[in-house]
């Protein structure tokens, strides 16, 4: 299978084509929609903001053609704001739409430090193929300003919760071949090579879990 890296000027574009070439991966870069049917699964990077990735995603003509991707249940791999771009929207962007295949609109950090840098735990709501076994908790590097409502923790689509400050909101999410992360496995040392690693032959493969492979509740 063909992996494909969508480029859109995102900050952590190279570290993640790194990450998947040191697993043996070669992957295709994709610039232009017509790109995509060179590949079978597709990660969608990012460290920006949400408006911005989203006109950048647009002026490459790469928007509708992932809203497909992911309307046809196609193995896609979020990571950090590549996550974030699945949901209907965000507060540091009201007025630009995301994906909207999960629903939700993402809030800014109020506590601490924001953004979020560094080192973080993530607990395991429950086995899947990123983590046959987890052991809680795992820490992985985080960089981020907004997140997921906590009254998004118990939808049936979230596998991971991560704490800061006296919020604990979702950060590893998925429905059917949709996969969304939002910590830096590719910054993340050994644990994030071998998340990835994991996607790649499980979740990103066409042997999949489809446990759980209904579209989210709009």
């Amino acid at each position: 299978m063909k992996t494909g890296v969508v480029n859109y000027e995102a900050g952590n574009l190279h570290s993640v084509l790194n990450a998947l070439r040191f697993l043996q991966e070669k992957p295709v870069l994709i610039n232009r929609p017509e790109q995509l049917k060179q590949v079978d699964r597709l990660i969608l990077p990012g460290v920006g903001s949400f408006g911005a990735a989203i006109q950048a995603l647009k002026s490459r003509q790469l928007f509708s053609p992932i809203q497909t991707w992911l309307g046809n249940n196609r193995p896609y791999l979020g990571i950090c704001l590549g996550l974030q771009l699945l949901f209907s929207g965000s507060r540091e962007s009201p007025d630009i739409p995301g994906f909207d295949y999960f629903p939700g609109l993402l809030q800014r950090f109020q506590v601490r430090r924001v953004p979020q840098i560094g080192w973080n735990q993530v607990w395991w709501q429950k086995a899947c193929p990123l983590t046959p076994e987890p052991d809680n908790p795992q820490f992985f590097y985080f960089l981020h300003s907004y997140y997921i409502p906590p009254e998004k923790n118990r939808a049936d689509w979230v596998l991971g919760l991560t704490a800061y400050g006296d919020i604990s909101y979702p950060t590893v999410i998925q429905s059917g071949n949709i996969w969304g992360v939002q910590f830096h496995p590719e910054k993340s040392g050994p644990l994030g090579l071998k998340l990835l690693n994991n996607w790649l032959e499980g979740a990103g493969g066409s042997n999949v879990n489809q446990k759980n492979n209904s579209l989210p509740g709009r």
